[in-house]
């Protein structure tokens, strides 16, 4: 069965960072695209960012571009969003997720959603 697990939320000062942790099992990295989705309160869930680890292909959402950027550890089967310039705005519950394809992901189809993480919380706050 393919799982993500999340890890790494917290609560940082605006300006802060954090690193997200999206640790698989049952798949290897290269068979899925792993995005990152958020929900803030009162919001609706949103897609944030992708990776499509076979070859590197990355895309992120405007508000978070030159902001979050991924990394991956094969040897754990996990992929990391380091979060620098954390904003208020940024606070949610943040998901980690498998995808078709990176298309997908990019063009946010929830038909192309595999499977979910339970989510991590992020809060930026003074």
């Amino acid at each position: 069965e393919e799982q993500v697990v999340e890890s790494g939320g917290g609560s940082v000062r605006p300006g802060g960072s954090l690193r997200l942790s999206c640790a698989a099992s049952g798949f290897p990295l290269d068979d899925y695209v792993i995005g990152w989705y958020r929900q803030a309160p009162g919001k609706e869930r949103a897609r944030v960012s992708c990776i499509r680890t076979s070859d590197g292909s990355e895309y992120h959402e405007e508000s978070v571009k030159g902001r979050f950027s991924f990394s991956t550890d094969n040897t754990k089967n996990t992929v990391y969003l380091q979060m620098s310039s954390l904003k208020p705005e940024d606070t949610a519950i943040y998901y980690c997720v498998g995808v078709g394809s990176l298309d997908g992901c990019k063009n946010n189809d929830p038909y192309d959603v595999q499977f979910w993480g339970q989510g991590t919380q992020v809060t930026v706050s003074s």
